[in-house]
């Protein structure tokens, strides 16, 4: 398939969501259509879909492969983003997981619960 994907996450509230994205994550906003918002970045865009009753999954739905995960952090720490904290994960303290193919992972929630992600590659 050719073409540039689009990412739908589940909001029960696309307005207050598409703000979320925009100011703590730096998303641009785009529109706000009849039942969805519209935000992107030069990569991606994300269509926050209205859902009644939004029932978050355990794990991640989105996630950005970054080049610098410390600094990514600090920005999102910088803007009251908090990490997860998985119990039994061995977690650093500012709870970065990493993996066994050595790329380090860090989870957080954005304001309707779900489960997003930053990784950086191991080099």
């Amino acid at each position: 398939m050719k073409g540039r994907p689009v990412v739908f996450v589940p909001t029960s509230d696309p307005k207050r969501a598409a703000r979320w994205y925009a100011t703590r994550l730096g998303m641009r906003y785009v529109a706000d259509e009849a039942y969805a918002s519209v935000v992107k970045d030069d990569d991606i865009t994300i269509r926050l879909s209205r859902v009644e009753g939004v029932e978050p999954a355990p794990f991640t739905i989105l996630g950005w492969e970054v080049a610098d995960l410390a600094r990514a952090l600090r920005g999102l720490k910088a803007k009251k983003v908090k990490p997860i904290r998985y119990p039994g994960m061995a977690q650093d303290k500012e709870g970065v997981w990493k993996s066994p193919s050595g790329a380090r992972v860090v989870w957080f929630h954005d304001r309707d619960g779900n489960v997003l992600s930053l990784t950086q590659l191991p080099k």
